[in-house]
């Protein structure tokens, strides 16, 4: 899904999805949204894959296991918000809220295609850097799709279902058969439940790597 000639995105215009898109579990929502395109500014990333994540008491690997705390508050609001996050010291990433306020659940954006906006996601992405990255790897995992879309932590609870700063608009659907699932990546609890959903073939998919216990 390239910009067009007069440098326009093709989905220009476009309404977001709505929020009831949003309000159902995030294993369900998460495989429709692979396709879609998840705008932010001048920067629009066509998702490839996604990871859902569950319910307090239900789902121990999901940040809302436990409870409501200020950090994972906005996972408690409406649906259809981003869910912006800082880990390891060093990395932001993005999710967007599911299920009805008060419930705690959510979906998140692993990796995508940049489809507009490429030189500033590129910009963003080597900053102080050094270095070059590919097309291919402008937003090949979490950390580096939240850079390249330009999202930090006043960015968190943005609403993506209304016309803003940022919006997940309608895509090119997977072609039948190309949506597959697995076990979570990188997580240490309930990493067997087979919510990872990615797009077969695509080459901005990240790799799977299973959960490495640190060594103390």
């Amino acid at each position: 899904m390239p910009v067009n000639g007069s440098g326009e995105h093709p989905l220009a215009g476009s309404s977001p999805l709505s929020r009831e898109f949003f309000d159902r579990p995030g294993h369900e929502v998460a495989p429709d949204l692979l396709g879609r395109v998840l705008t932010h500014g001048p920067v629009s990333v066509r998702l490839t894959e996604v990871e859902a994540y569950g319910v307090p008491g239900q789902d121990p690997a999901s940040h809302t296991y436990r409870g409501q705390t200020p950090r994972n508050a906005v996972m408690f609001g409406p649906p259809g918000h981003l869910y912006v996050y800082f880990t390891y010291g060093m990395h932001f990433c993005a999710n967007i809220v599911c299920l009805p306020e008060g419930v705690g659940s959510g979906v998140l954006l692993r990796a995508g295609e940049i489809v507009s906006g490429t030189e500033i996601a590129l910009a963003r992405r080597t900053a102080g850097a050094g270095r070059t990255v590919s097309a291919r790897d402008l937003a090949r995992g979490p950390a580096r799709l939240a850079v390249a879309l330009g999202f930090t932590r006043e960015h968190n609870g943005l609403d993506v279902c209304l016309p803003g700063p940022a919006a997940v608009l309608e895509g090119d659907s997977p072609k039948a058969g190309t949506i597959r699932s697995g076990p979570r990546t990188g997580v240490s609890s309930g990493k067997e439940t087979p919510w990872r959903f990615w797009i077969d073939g695509d080459r901005t998919v990240s790799p799977y790597r299973p959960h490495v216990p640190r060594r103390r």
